[in-house]
């Protein structure tokens, strides 16, 4: 394998315009037809085709059919991750010792980068578990703990809810707005679910980021705990 080529050709792809906004509403973890995406490019239909057929190839994207229609989403976990670090790149070059990360606040305080919680709220939850020893590093990389799962299973979370999946528990993303890690992995992705479902965050039309719910807001803190030792909220 060329790998020079190869990272040429990946580059090349993500480069164009039309592409990385395509990419872009991709990150939301949501799969959206050619039409949707060629509405967010601002581009015409056939010219969306195009670019997804050429994503698709690079295996960036992937389509499924459903009735009549193709809908899209990214290839997966790791096209996301690269997604998110070259978008902490270009902030970080864009305008040095300006800002360091999305003028949005609400995409700051709280988003979805793929398929788990990212911004603000993310970094908080990855910090208080690892502050109050849910999970820990090693060899092995980041690591659910005994504590961890027993907190995890007292809140009412159930890890078994995503069978066949081939993807590590959790690991650490680097957040691209607050330059410290997030929760990803199959616990990230458990946790987002979960919020959701229980009307903590609220998605925002046409946008990655979440709205925190006034309930969430109480339960999230529960959640989080102030120092380690609170009770974990369980579903109403």
């Amino acid at each position: 394998m060329d790998t020079a080529a190869s990272l040429n050709r990946i580059a090349a792809l993500i480069g164009e315009r039309a592409r990385i906004d395509i990419l872009m509403a991709l990150m939301a973890g949501r799969a959206l037809t050619a039409t949707e995406l060629a509405d967010v490019a601002g581009i015409a239909r056939p010219t969306a085709s195009a670019h997804l057929s050429a994503l698709a190839d690079a295996r960036l994207v992937c389509m499924e059919k459903q009735g009549r229609h193709r809908y899209f989403r990214l290839a997966g976990e790791d096209v996301a991750s690269l997604l998110e670090g070259l978008m902490g790149v270009a902030y970080r070059t864009d305008a040095p010792g300006v800002h360091t990360g999305p003028r949005d606040p609400g995409l700051r305080q709280a988003r979805v980068c793929y398929d788990h919680l990212a911004g603000e709220w993310g970094v908080r939850i990855h910090d208080s578990f690892m502050r109050r020893g849910f999970l820990s590093t090693g060899e092995a990389g980041l690591q659910l703990t005994a504590v961890g799962a027993g907190f995890l299973h007292e809140a009412g979370i159930d890890l078994d809810a995503r069978p066949g999946s081939r993807r590590v528990m959790c690991r650490s993303c680097l957040d691209w707005s607050e330059r410290r890690h997030h929760l990803a992995g199959v616990l990230g992705a458990v946790l987002l679910t979960r919020f959701l479902e229980q009307g903590w965050f609220r998605r925002a039309r046409n946008s990655r980021a979440l709205r925190v719910t006034s309930r969430g807001q109480r339960e999230l803190v529960r959640f989080v705990g102030s120092d380690g030792l609170a009770s974990p909220a369980r579903a109403d």
